[in-house]
């Protein structure tokens, strides 16, 4: 068990076992006063709640949102630019972990590279930029060959095109 000095949290599967022994009313609890502490942790449960079961629905909803952060990016300056993107690139790797598809975070990190593309900045020329955009290049590679084969073709085609 945990001690208040050390403050070390509990190994995983005991927390589920502790869990196991709570009634709803107490889980609910639980879960909204773990939502009130982070907000990673409120995204997490709403997505959970409302976007889990409607993927597609999601990933169009973050698209959305990845446009709207792409339009203000700062184009007169690169150091800008350079921490606009990262930021969006922070919004997007979490919302892939949210999820915890493989299809998903292709998907949005494919839209991230076009977007990259389409941005009116020079970043090709930018080491930190370039090397950024590689990463993403890369990772989408990496896990295309842990999908099913017709998928496989179609993001290879996404990749081959950006």
């Amino acid at each position: 068990m945990p001690t208040f000095a050390s403050m070390e949290s509990a190994p995983l599967k005991l927390i589920k076992d502790e869990l196991k022994h709570k009634d709803a009313e107490e889980l609910k609890e639980i879960i909204a006063r773990l939502a009130r502490f982070k907000k990673d942790n409120k995204e997490l449960l709403s997505y959970l709640l409302f976007d889990a079961d409607n993927e597609a629905e999601y990933i169009i909803m973050i698209k959305e949102s990845l446009d709207e952060s792409f339009e203000l990016v700062n184009k007169e300056q690169v150091y800008f630019a350079k921490k606009s993107i990262r930021k969006i690139l922070r919004n997007v790797n979490k919302c892939c972990r949210y999820s915890g598809k493989k299809e998903t975070k292709i998907e949005l990190l494919v839209f991230f590279c076009q977007k990259m593309n389409e941005l009116e900045v020079s970043w090709k020329s930018y080491t930190a930029l370039s090397n950024l955009y590689i990463s993403q290049i890369q990772k989408i590679k990496k896990l295309i060959p842990s999908l099913h084969p017709d998928l496989q073709h179609d993001y290879t085609q996404m990749v081959e095109s950006l």
